[in-house]
C-alpha cells in the first residue's frame, strides 16, 4: 500500500518523537531541581539541548521537517526555556526579570508571528539576534545550574546580558515584524 501522505503532514517523524520527549524531560528537570539535584538537573537540561539540535538537523538533513513540528518544537523550546528560569527564580530572584522578558518576548511573537503569517503566507525562520538570545540564556541557565556557588556578581552580569539581548532581539523582531504588516 503506498502512502499518500505529504512529507509536510506527517506526525510520527523521529524529530517530532524527539521534541516530545524534550516535553517529557521538563517534569524530570523540575522534580531533580528543587530535589536540589543540580548537577543531576544540568545534565537532563543537556540531553533536552542535545535532542533539540539532533531533531532539528535529523528534520532538514532527511527531508521530516513537518508542520506538526513546526509548531511542537518551538513549543518544546520555549516550555522548557520558561520552567527553568522559574526553577531558578527560587534560587536567583534576578531571574525573575527573564521570566517576564520571555513571557512578553513569546506572547508578542505569537500574535505579530500569526498576523505575518496570514499576511505574507511565509514563515519566517529565527534571525541572528535570536539565536544570540537563545543562546546566552542556555548559557545563562547552564552557569546557574551547575555553578552552584556562583559568585552574584558573575550571575547578576550573565542575567542582565541576557535581559539586554532577550529585549535587543524582541526590538529587531517587533520593527521586522511592523515593518513586515504595513507592506515595507
Amino acid at each position: 500500500m503506498k502512502n499518500n501522505i505529504q512529507p509536510e503532514n506527517r506526525v510520527l517523524t523521529i524529530p517530532n518523537l524527539l521534541s516530545a520527549f524534550r516535553l517529557l524531560l521538563i517534569p524530570l528537570f523540575v522534580w531533580l531541581y528543587l530535589q536540589e539535584k543540580y548537577f543531576c538537573t544540568g545534565l537532563v537540561l543537556l540531553i533536552s539541548g542535545i535532542t533539540d539540535i539532533t531533531d532539528g538537523f535529523i528534520a532538514r538533513r532527511f527531508h521530516m521537517v513537518s508542520n506538526v513540528g513546526k509548531v511542537l518544537d518551538p513549543v518544546a523550546d520555549k516550555l522548557t526555556q520558561i520552567s527553568m528560569l522559574i526553577c531558578l527564580v527560587t534560587r536567583y530572584p534576578l531571574m525573575l526579570i527573564l521570566v517576564v522578558i520571555m513571557i512578553f518576548k513569546e506572547l508578542f511573537m505569537s500574535i505579530s508571528g500569526l498576523l505575518v503569517i496570514h499576511k505574507t503566507k511565509t514563515v519566517f525562520s529565527a534571525d541572528w539576534h535570536g539565536k544570540a538570545a537563545t543562546f546566552l540564556l542556555y548559557i545563562t541557565m547552564f552557569a546557574h545550574v551547575f555553578w552552584v556557588h556562583i559568585p552574584m556578581i558573575a550571575s547578576d552580569i550573565l542575567i542582565v546580558a541576557c535581559a539586554v539581548m532577550l529585549a535587543i532581539s524582541l526590538l529587531l523582531y517587533g520593527i521586522h515584524h511592523i515593518k513586515t504588516l504595513r507592506g515595507r
